[in-house]
């Protein structure tokens, strides 16, 4: 059998003498594996986040195959503008290739990713759509978390908490007396994201990432990718520069 089709590049490893395994994530046939011959002088194409036409071929369905792939976009010389993006590059391939079942199609978080790679190379737009775009990963796969009104009293302005338990939003005034128990709800996440600031994505991401870990990666007794955790470092040490500035 064989399939082809756009696909984003999420990992890479050599096998043998002159071939890699290379996994990709394709909107229509989910996360599929592959051996690619001559990586030495398609080092670069397999780069992670780099999106390719990829065909992927094998006698059985069940058996490992073999991609052949072309370029369409190489997204890493994007992600060269900053550490903060280069960051947001390797975990979100990380997030897709350890959080997603092998060949189970999720086009929404193939389109997700698809964005949130396409602009990496613009840091007034990639923070806030990593951060949806985790939450998409979430709501995708069964974990959403409700944050368009208070759980408490139905109102839809001015929220500012989240239940770690429930994943359910609390206004300012619904949630104040229980604010040392909940976790903070970055107003980017409720008002379109105009205005955010690193400090906001440094809480977006402590939001999304305690639900990850808690929800998704613990049903799998599996931990969070490191890559997410050096995302998390390089975001704190943005928030802290602004500071300073």
């Amino acid at each position: 059998m064989n399939w082809s089709g756009p696909a984003i590049v999420l990992s890479s490893r050599t096998h043998g003498e002159g071939a890699a395994v290379v996994q990709v994530l394709s909107r229509e046939h989910g996360r599929y594996a592959g051996l690619l011959h001559g990586r030495s002088r398609k080092l670069a194409l397999v780069q992670p986040g780099n999106l390719i036409e990829a065909n992927w071929r094998a006698r059985l369905e069940e058996h490992l195959g073999v991609f052949t792939f072309e370029a369409v976009a190489m997204r890493t010389s994007d992600a060269l503008t900053s550490r903060a993006a280069l960051a947001a590059l390797g975990a979100a391939c990380a997030v897709a290739q350890t959080a997603l079942g092998e060949r189970d199609p999720h086009p929404a978080i193939y389109d997700g990713l698809d964005l949130v790679l396409s602009h990496l190379g613009d840091v007034a737009v990639w923070p806030a759509l990593y951060v949806r775009w985790e939450l998409g990963v979430l709501d995708e796969l069964g974990f959403g978390l409700e944050l368009a009104h208070c759980a408490m009293t139905g109102a839809v302005d001015d929220l500012a908490f989240v239940s770690p338990k429930t994943g359910k939003a609390a206004s300012r005034t619904a949630g104040a007396a229980y604010a040392d128990r909940l976790l903070p709800l970055p107003k980017f996440l409720t008002n379109g994201g105009n205005g955010f600031s690193w400090t906001d994505i440094a809480g977006g991401l402590a939001l999304t990432g305690h639900f990850l870990e808690t929800r998704l990666y613990a049903a799998h007794n599996a931990p969070v990718p490191d890559a997410r955790q050096r995302l998390v470092e390089e975001v704190a040490r943005m928030a802290e520069a602004h500071k300073t500035t």
